[in-house]
């Protein structure tokens, strides 16, 4: 038969059913009655199959899911299928497989036994053979154990209407079992019967001491016997073997024909989600997961075992109950067999697609429903039900032909074993205890047994079931109060209570305040805290209670127990003492023959009067709630009564009519935490939550400070890494129960390693620490976090770690199953699909995976589970990372206002829905809310979908993986795709040429022509005076902004850039769909780019993480002498340096240069010989470059990027050379510049040459060469005046306005620096470029500071307060409040207050962007101490001192980093004039370090001459402080020098103004800054008139000098 053929059989429905049941089903007679009995003979072969349920737990408790489930499948069907195989081919027919087991029949006639059974133990050798064969995998010790009968055999098949199930029974079946209890590893039991029936000459046996079943050793045959012959003789007595033309068959079901009644009478026998699989013609390794599950063992024992016909209807009656008590709560009976004497029910609760929430509370009441209903069954002796909760493997195992829907694990052991070990009862292991949501009077705790085969089940435990005398005692609140454990990111819900609690107090009305949250987050502590702060009330009690699910379902709950506490029965230990206390309390109140209305609620034993026997239900509960309402008001007259309800959802319908009673008979207050109502609320629950007097309060997440926080706290450290902080804040959402769990998973894998915190000057710089223990908790946590501060202790992460690629804990990923099960298949499918792309996606892409989906089915798909709270959806990247940075807050519902508005029911929602469309269709970005969800169906594919489904993925991304229109198309590092093949799509040589010019690059031709067509080149007029020239390149660039205005339609781009949306929602994903694909070349290439990007961005800790990535990949790739991986070595290396070089880390910096140079062949001198000659001929080449005449042609794509990779490495190094104090390094800083200078020439492209002419320019200004910079400023004019006037020519126009700007501040060039800071300004704006926009601001702003050119000044801090909004950018957010806080230093009024700089720095100094990025938190922490210092407020200066301390060793030539580090010395400077006046030890030797390190400042390249007048002054200081009069002259002489030289008249005038005062004979005054501070004017007055800026101008603080005569 062909191939097709047998594909086309085995597709049949009916086929892959009857691969799920034995021949003894499919071949049997359906008969209608139930229960049916049906007897014949046999062999029985039972197979045990040990090894199994270890690994399942291996892998259940793995820290990764890359091998999970389906590697499992693998693994259990490459042993199970190889003995289902050998079975089938001796004849054998599979009866069942239970979990690693499985009990194979061969049914013959009586006298056939004894040749088959020969047969048989033939195949059981065999089966042996197979695993002495076969590689052991995993590390799994593998035991087979075979046990074989023969004789009588009983088939019993039950059920009802809609499944049927079958057993087999009998004498026989119990022996195969105990004949395989006694066989040891590859041992072969024949039991006694068995033994008697076989041909025993033809098998050597061994016998087993004090047993009549025997071992078998081996087969003996007769010399002339033939196998072969004799095994086909018997076949013919088989009835359903393969012969003649399906003699290839293993199975003769495989050519089952379509008979439609006999698939549907099979199809009673197999599980429905198998036949919704069969359906859906899913593969057959589709519904196998590792998944947390519910396993019930029900083991039934009979009064009569060996009659079939007795026990049959008592199985009968006991199914038919268990399938009815199971369907309510979506459970199923999985297996049904006879074991150990009696018949065992395998039930699950959570099989895929029926995951319910409570599903271990529903396993528990099924499970005690169905104890009292089969121990109440005739015939049935003992009934045992264990109950365990945990992951187990569900899934199909057997072979192709022959297989079953199983569950194997650990706990499906536990079940079984507690089942039998304690019988009579029903028992539980303390997972299920812990999870139950059930009181603890529903459970007793038994001594522990050791049960064979469970190393440690943990505490077993007794369920109960409802008691009927209820423990009044057992309803407190559920958590307990811990004074070290503070609420945490609840203040404004406590503001609520106290609100209301005022409320109550001061109108005498009810109050009842409600707060609603999710399961997990943090009601019960909440009311703990509102128990303890209700109590602190003089003359207040408070009575705290928590309901259960159970407390639903009993009428008069809630009131009894809450009616409980109110007379103090809660503490009575014996009924007498509960009816004296009662007997006090009512005697006033009700007539003696009424007291035994309280017998029922309180459990107590009045005499029943002759009234009361004949009173009505209805009355008897009007007289006890008229009692109750007497009881309350004589309470509250009192004292003040706070009821505080948890899990109000609980409250039974009764209860809630009586409250709503009661709130308006009386004053009481009433606080409700509950989570959403399972069903719609009773009548009384609606009035309560719409009257006047309650507020509803709609619990919100922790925010990520509040996550951050609470995890220093649990974890007893001061201190987390970063990566961890982002692992919890994204994974917990906010949800308190989330974080925990996942603490407690990554403690469960040993991923959390904690140790004594270093002081970061202690540790060594290293690529690994570079980013160590980041975050910390707020200030006042500190208290909670550790013990003291010689004791502090941070945490840190185990090496080699990856966080995002862990599984998510078992119960946060059971809560995502319960989610995913509630929904529809084709929502289910979508999510599953969104959940390959990643957290977040984009419609496009969603839509480009989904199997045969229109646009509108999955918009419409989309909005339902958006508003289901499954997905987000944003306009933009920008709303994204904003909505990610707050989580959802409390609010309050108004239900009131709610119920006053007109309902139109099902066409309002209707409408909604219709809005929630056209919002996903605006919104193409979505994102899963919880995480969890994610990792959760992403686990759900099988490998080979996931492949298919990410290579979809990234061929439909690949196509926008660079920068966007506004770049041009370009990638993130130059040329990167011309390195080597990273496309997926093949693309014929016009596709490749039109994408090279949509990136902007010219084939041969188009450059060729271009070149032929420049106009001819314009030079810059010679011998021009500085004003001419500074007139002429203004003059310039005020063109360039004219004809920008002009005509913006040909010049300025439509949009503005978007490289950071395309960077998470194209490049990062694909990146990651690489990774999946195991295509890590191509992986590397765009992480690479991903880094670039963050660099870029400023994101220096995002770039370190990407780079983790890359160096995992790098170390997977084998081919390194390629020149792909060459090139993208040394990419690496330049990177991690720009990195370090960001970090301040200039040693780890030129090292990974150097490695990155290497890698190119240009290895940089190390020593002075190497270092001339190398100098000698980069000369030479400097001067052939810059003499030769551009060559005609492009050069090729890689050439450029090796040569835009040397330029970069070449521009970090000169200034890593240049932070040297030594002196020959400037020649080392000279050689870094001309190579920069001479590998962008050879590129010939117009803004990489500018680029390092006026890198080259700054250099030599720094190092004091006049005559060169200037030459080389006059040529990058020049270069411009050749430039288009579009595209890329714009964008250089504006950075060399900007660049030169930069020059012209750091040089002291103020006027100038404003002038083309200005101009630069426009360009920008224009360009829609706001990275480089508020760059040009920042800088505009300090030149406009140091000029005291005050209106101007505020007018450009306005505009990057409006851009720093608009894009959400912290950086420029920073800096303004950073400009802020000098303002109120040094100019002498207020732009904004002090109390707001420092609420900003709280709340942001954790943000990456400032934390990693080197100078900006230096400023902001050094102008804050020296505010403080200034106050003499010494504590406050030393706590951020130290902050910036920490940082000031992070060196970069950058200007933030000086104008940081000024501020620093300042606070240092002002700290010595503290230890002089105290006269301290040190303080002379402070004062020679701290001039030192001022000299040395002043003495390096890179700082510019802009920062020297301020050096200046503060050496002068530290000169007249130690008593040195000439050297404080000669400083402030030199800085006022400067400061006229430069204009900068901010200086200037505090220099003047020192002069004076030190040389004054004025006193000094000790509150004169106080005085001052006190007295700083705000902007609006000055910009009203109000105040004179002259008048501002004097608002300088004096340094105090005449402390004592003789400092020393």
């Amino acid at each position: 038969m062909s191939a097709r053929r047998e594909q086309e059989l085995q597709d049949r429905a009916i086929v892959r059913i009857a691969a799920h049941l034995p021949d003894l089903i499919v071949y049997g007679d359906f008969s209608p009655e139930r229960p049916s009995v049906k007897c014949f003979d046999g062999v029985l072969m039972f197979v045990d199959i040990s090894g199994f349920t270890a690994m399942t737990e291996k892998f259940s408790t793995a820290m990764y899911m890359d091998r999970g489930a389906e590697q499992l499948v693998e693994i259990l069907n490459y042993y199970i299928s190889a003995i289902v195989e050998k079975v089938l081919i001796f004849g054998g027919d599979i009866l069942k497989f239970a979990g690693d087991a499985l009990l194979a029949l061969w049914r013959v006639e009586r006298k056939q036994l004894k040749n088959i059974i020969t047969v048989v133990i033939k195949c059981s050798l065999e089966i042996h053979g197979l695993f002495e064969a076969k590689e052991v995998e995993e590390g799994l010790d593998i035991r087979v154990k075979i046990g074989l009968a023969a004789g009588h055999i009983t088939m019993l098949v039950f059920g009802d209407e809609t499944r049927n199930y079958f057993l087999v029974i009998g004498q026989a079946v119990d022996d195969v079992r105990l004949a395989q209890n006694m066989a040891q590893m590859n041992d072969v039991i024949l039991s006694p019967n068995c033994w008697q029936l076989c041909d025993r000459s033809m098998i050597e046996i061994e016998r087993i001491p004090d047993q009549r079943a025997v071992k078998v050793s081996f087969l003996k045959p007769p010399p002339t016997f033939n196998f072969d012959e004799f095994f086909t003789k018997c076949m013919t007595f088989m009835d359903y073997y393969p012969s003649g033309d399906h003699k290839n068959f293993l199975r003769l079901a495989c050519m089952l024909e379509s008979d439609p009644e006999l698939e549907l009478s099979l199809q009673k026998y197999v599980m429905e989600i198998i036949l919704k699989q069969i359906d859906d013609k899913q593969l057959r390794g589709y519904l196998s997961e590792l998944r947390p599950v519910t396993i019930v063992f029900v083991n039934l024992m009979f009064k009569e075992q060996d009659k079939a016909e007795v026990i049959g209807s008592a199985i009968q009656a006991a199914c038919v109950h268990i399938t009815s008590v199971l369907k309510v709560f979506r459970g199923q009976i999985n297996k049904v067999f006879m074991f150990d004497k009696g018949c065992s029910f395998l039930c699950v609760f959570g099989f895929p697609g029926e995951k319910a929430s409570d599903e271990i509370t529903h396993a528990l009441e099924s499970a005690v429903d169905i104890f009292d209903f089969c121990s109440q069954v005739h015939k049935i002796r003992t009934v045992s039900i264990g109950v365990a909760s945990g992951i187990v493997f569900c899934g199909i195992v057997g072979h192709t032909v022959r297989h079953e829907y199983t569950v194997i694990g650990q706990k499906v052991n536990i079940a079984a074993r507690m089942m039998m070990y304690y019988p009579g009862i029903v028992t539980c292991d303390s997972v299920t205890y812990d999870g139950s949501n059930l009181p603890a009077y529903f459970f007793k705790e038994l001594p522990k047994k050791v049960m064979k085969g469970v190393a440690d089940s943990g505490p077993v435990y007794q369920c109960l079931g409802l008691n009927e005398k209820v423990m009044f005692g057992m309803a407190y609140l559920i958590c307990n109060r811990y004074e070290g454990y503070p609420l945490m990111g609840r203040v404004k819900e406590i503001d609520y209570f106290m609100s209301a609690m005022k409320d109550f107090l001061t109108t005498n009305c009810s109050r009842i305040l409600m707060y609603e949250g999710a399961p997990g987050y943090g009601k019960s502590h909440l009311l703990m805290e509102i128990e303890y702060l209700a109590s602190q009330h003089e003359n207040h009690r408070a009575i705290a209670i928590a309901l259960t699910k159970v407390s639903f379902h009993q009428n008069f709950y809630t009131i009894q127990i809450l009616m409980a506490n109110v007379l103090g029965l809660d503490t009575c230990k014996h009924y007498k003492e509960r009816q004296t206390n009662l007997q006090n309390r009512v005697k006033m109140l009700l007539d003696d023959k009424f007291h035994c209305l309280l017998n029922d609620i309180f459990h107590v034993q009045f005499p029943v009067s002759r009234e009361m026997s004949r009173m009505s239900t209805f009355n008897k509960q009007k007289q006890l709630e008229a009692l109750f309402m007497k009881i309350l008001e004589q309470t509250v007259r009192e004292e003040r009564i706070v009821f505080i309800i948890d899990e109000a959802q609980y409250v039974d319908g009764t209860s809630w009519a009586f409250i709503e009673k009661l709130i308006r008979a009386m004053p009481i207050f009433i606080v409700m935490g509950l989570s959403p109502f399972p069903e719609i609320p009773c009548e009384a629950a609606n009035a309560i939550m719409k009257n006047r007097n309650t507020t509803y309060i709609m619990l919100g997440t922790m925010q990520p400070q509040e996550i951050r926080d609470k995890v220093c706290i649990d974890l007893s450290v001061s201190s987390i890494p970063k990566e961890l902080d982002s692992y919890l804040v994204e994974g917990s959402c906010g949800i308190p129960f989330y974080c925990e769990e996942l603490l407690k998973n990554l403690d469960h894998h040993r991923v959390l390693l904690f140790q004594q915190a270093e002081s970061e000057e202690k540790t060594n710089a290293t690529w690994n620490n570079l980013f160590k223990n980041s975050v910390r908790p707020t200030e006042d946590t500190h208290f909670y976090t550790f013990v003291s501060e010689g004791r502090k202790e941070v945490c840190y992460l185990a090496s080699g770690v990856r966080l995002k690629n862990l599984s998510p804990p078992a119960s946060l990923k059971e809560i995502s199953l319960v989610q995913l099960d509630s929904m529809s298949l084709s929502h289910q499918m979508l999510v599953r699909c969104a959940a390959i792309i990643g957290l977040t996606f984009t419609t496009e892409l969603l839509f480009e995976i989904l199997p045969c989906w229109n646009m509108k089915t999955m918009i419409k798909a989309l909005a339902t589970l958006v508003d289901s709270n499954i997905f987000d959806c944003f306009r933009s990247s920008r709303d994204l990372q904003l909505a990610l940075r707050q989580n959802v807050t409390t609010f309050e519902m108004h239900y009131r206002s709610l119920a006053l508005k007109p309902s139109e029911g099902l066409a309002r929602g209707e409408e909604e829905l219709r809005e929630k469309e056209g919002e996903v269709i605006e919104c193409h970005i979505l994102r899963f809310c919880r995480p969890i969800m994610q990792k959760t169906a992403y686990e759900l594919w099988l490998k080979d979908q996931k492949k298919v489904l990410h290579l979809k993925c990234a061929r439909f991304l690949e196509a926008n993986a660079h920068r966007c229109n506004h770049c041009r198309n370009r990638d993130f590092i130059p040329y990167h795709h011309f390195i080597g093949d990273i496309r997926l799509n093949s693309l014929d040589m016009d596709t490749v040429k039109k994408m090279a010019k949509s990136q902007g690059y010219k084939t041969e031709e188009e450059v060729i022509f271009s070149k032929s067509e420049l106009p001819k080149k314009y030079r810059f007029p010679e011998n021009l005076s500085d004003s001419e020239a500074r007139e002429v390149i203004l003059h310039f660039f005020d063109n360039i902004i004219q004809k920008m205005r002009s005509s913006p339609e040909d010049i300025i781009p439509s949009e503005s850039c978007q490289c950071e949306e395309l960077l998470q929602i194209v490049i990062l994903p694909l990146a990651q769909h690489f990774v999946a694909l195991e295509e890590n070349n191509k992986a590397l290439y765009y992480f690479l780019e991903i880094v670039s990007a963050y660099l870029i961005l400023g994101d220096n800790y995002k770039a370190y993480m990407y780079l983790g990535e890359g160096e995992r990949l790098l170390k997977s790739l084998t081919n390194e002498d390629s020149w792909s991986q060459v090139f993208e070595n040394a990419t690496f290396y330049r990177l991690k340096a720009q990195v370090c070089f960001n970090m301040g880390q200039m040693v780890l910096a030129k090292k990974m240069l150097r490695k990155a140079l290497k890698f190119l062949n240009h290895v940089f001198p190390s020593n002075l010989i190497t270092l001339l000659f190398q100098t000698h001929v980069e000369k030479n080449k400097f001067s052939h470059l810059m003499n030769q005449h551009p060559q005609e042609g492009s050069l090729p794509g890689k050439k450029l990027a090796l040569l835009y990779l040397q330029a970069a490495c070449f521009s970090l190094l000169w200034k890593i050379y240049s932070l040297n104090f030594f002196f020959h390094y400037k020649y080392y800083g000279r050689l870094a510049v001309m190579m920069q200078v001479n590998a962008s020439l050879e590129t010939q492209n117009d803004f990489q040459i500018i680029k390092a002419f006026l890198d080259y320019s700054l250099y030599h200004h720094l190092t004091g060469y006049q005559g060169v910079w200037f030459r080389y400023e006059f040529l990058v004019m020049e270069q411009l005046l050749n430039l288009p006037m579009k595209d890329e020519g714009i964008e250089i126009m504006a950075y060399v306005a900007d660049t030169l700007g930069h020059i012209k501040f750091l040089t002291g060039h103020l006027d100038l620096a404003i002038e083309l800071g200005s101009r630069a300004h426009k360009m920008w704006s224009l360009l829609r470029n706001p990275n480089k926009h508020h760059m040009v601001l920042c800088r505009l702003i300090k030149s406009l500071f140091l000029k005291s050119r005050y209106k101007h000044l505020v007018q450009v801090l306005g505009w990057l307060w409006d851009l720093s909004v608009t894009e959400e950018h912290i950086f420029s957010k920073a800096f303004f409040y950073f400009v802020c806080l000098d303002i109120m230093l040094y100019s002498g009024f207020i732009y904004r207050t002090f109390e707001e700089c420092l609420e900003f720095i709280d709340h942001n100094e954790d943000n990456r962007i400032l934390k990693f990025q080197s100078g900006l938190l230096l400023g902001l922490y050094s102008c804050i101490a020296v505010w403080y210092a200034r106050l003499q407020e010494w504590d406050n200066f030393y706590k951020f001192s130290n902050r910036a301390k920490t940082l000031v060793t992070r060196r970069t030539p950058t200007v933030l980093y000086y104008e940081g580090i000024s501020r620093y010395m300042e606070g240092q400077v002002l700290h010595l004039q503290k230890q002089i006046e105290e006269q301290a030890e040190t303080a002379q030797d402070s004062g020679i370090e701290l001039l030192k390190a001022l000299e040395n400042l002043v003495s390096q390249n890179t700082i510019g001459p802009v920062f020297y007048p301020r050096l200046y002054h503060l050496m002068a200081y530290v000169c007249i402080l130690m008593g040195d009069g000439h050297s404080c002259d000669f400083f402030l002489k030199k800085a006022l020098e400067l400061s006229e030289t430069q204009g900068n008249l901010l200086e200037k005038c505090w220099l003047n103004m020192s002069k004076e005062w030190w040389y004054s004979a004025s006193e000094f005054m000790g509150d004169q800054w106080l005085q001052t501070v006190l007295s700083l004017p705000s902007w609006d007055k000055i910009a009203s008139g109000n105040v004179a800026l002259q008048d501002v101008q004097k608002n300088k603080f004096l340094m105090r000098v005449n402390i004592l005569d003789n400092p020393f």
